[in-house]
């Protein structure tokens, strides 16, 4: 008999109650942990799905953006997928998914991350790997970078906006970046029960050129200084990001930070002394492909026209065949056109953040296309290498 599935955007209270236990079972958690997180979140945030009227998971939304090609395109961000072990299997969770990806759709998102614990379920939904996350890790006696152009000014009572405009003058210039969820820039400053959070200014108050959030821990492998959230604006300031590292090397053991899978902080060192200890994909689905193309931003110096044909099982409004014309750094699209360069709505996902070029996807087996549609695609989706420093 198949399962009746009912998909609700409206959660009672009795219905956060049973999703914190579900979450708690997911995530090895206590319970305290996912209140904390709910509450963090805003329960109006909160997908559920019922089977025979019984609550069997959910999941978060959080309604943001993530920057392509210097524009802020709208996202939303999928966190704490949880579903009832007893309803696992019964594909509650692909039609969660799926009812959530129809909601965003008819309200005009044009793109939705998630980070996986596994890839299949959301491939199935057309999620593909759109981006890296990387810890980088160095220990202090190798940074040996000594010269500190600039003063630091210890910050006390913060919150986020001390740091927004310089967070999104980086944003806007790093492929893939987040304009940050309250939620996420709250667990950025914000130290739990175990932590205490430092931070500092780089530059005068009144000037600042960057700044940087860390955390320090005693471990079994020694004290670890982790940089939670950094933004450096100039040469001066990288300097003096790696010199006031460097001036912790008595009591700290190794630096940890977040960046690219390619970091060019790296290139201020003088070895190849610093490697990466954790990496991981985070993946992306184009929910609505017009907006998606024309709301990104493209190589200012590219003109050109490229005939796509899309295929979406699940948004029947992303099918077809679409012309994308750039010109100025920007994107314009029209229904139909040749349809030179074909691919699944999945496949489309690291085509779209340059996480792949399109030569290495035909011969990946995930996209057909002409010897010209391939090259103008590679001119028009050319980017650094996607990343975002923030785990969701």
């Amino acid at each position: 008999m198949m399962a009746q599935f009912e998909y609700s955007t409206l959660a009672h209270p009795q219905d956060i109650q049973q999703l914190k236990h579900i979450l708690e079972q997911c995530f090895i958690s206590a319970f305290d942990g996912e209140e904390a997180y709910i509450n963090l979140i805003g329960v109006k945030n909160f997908r559920i799905i019922r089977v025979s009227e019984q609550l069997a998971g959910g999941l978060a939304t959080l309604d943001m953006g993530q920057w392509w090609g210097g524009q802020r395109v709208p996202m939303t961000g999928i966190a704490a997928v949880g579903i009832a072990p007893e309803y696992r299997g019964s594909g509650t969770a692909i039609a969660l998914m799926q009812n959530t990806l129809k909601e965003l759709y008819d309200r005009g998102i044009a793109i939705s991350a998630l980070y996986p614990a596994v890839q299949t379920l959301y491939r199935k939904v057309g999620y593909e790997q759109g981006g890296s996350w990387c810890i980088w890790e160095i220990a202090t006696q190798n940074i040996q970078v000594r010269e500190q152009p600039l003063p630091l000014q210890s910050v006390e009572n913060i919150n986020h906006q001390v740091f927004y405009q310089l967070y999104q003058q980086q944003a806007r210039q790093t492929h893939g970046y987040l304009d940050r969820h309250p939620a996420i820039w709250e667990r950025i400053i914000q130290p739990n029960e175990k932590e205490i959070v430092y931070t500092y200014l780089i530059g005068t108050k009144d000037q600042p050129q960057g700044y940087i959030i860390f955390t320090q821990e005693r471990t079994n492998d020694g004290e670890i200084l982790f940089v939670k959230d950094w933004v450096l604006s100039t040469v001066a300031a990288a300097q003096t990001f790696w010199a006031f590292l460097a001036n912790h090397r008595s009591q700290i053991h190794q630096v940890r930070w977040k960046s690219s899978a390619i970091d060019s902080l790296t290139l201020l060192l003088p070895e190849q002394t610093a490697k990466i200890k954790n990496t991981s994909r985070w993946m992306l689905r184009v929910v609505d492909v017009v907006k998606a193309l024309e709301l990104r931003g493209y190589p200012p110096a590219i003109q050109a026209e490229l005939h796509l044909e899309i295929q979406d099982t699940l948004l029947s409004g992303n099918n077809g065949k679409f012309i994308l014309s750039v010109a100025n750094g920007r994107g314009e699209v029209t229904r139909g056109g040749k349809g030179e360069l074909q691919l699944d709505i999945r496949e489309f996902a690291p085509l779209y953040t340059s996480l792949f070029t399109p030569y290495h996807l035909q011969i990946a087996g995930k996209l057909n296309g002409t010897e010209t549609a391939i090259l103008t695609a590679t001119q028009i989706f050319a980017g650094a290498s996607p990343w975002m420093a923030d785990f969701f």
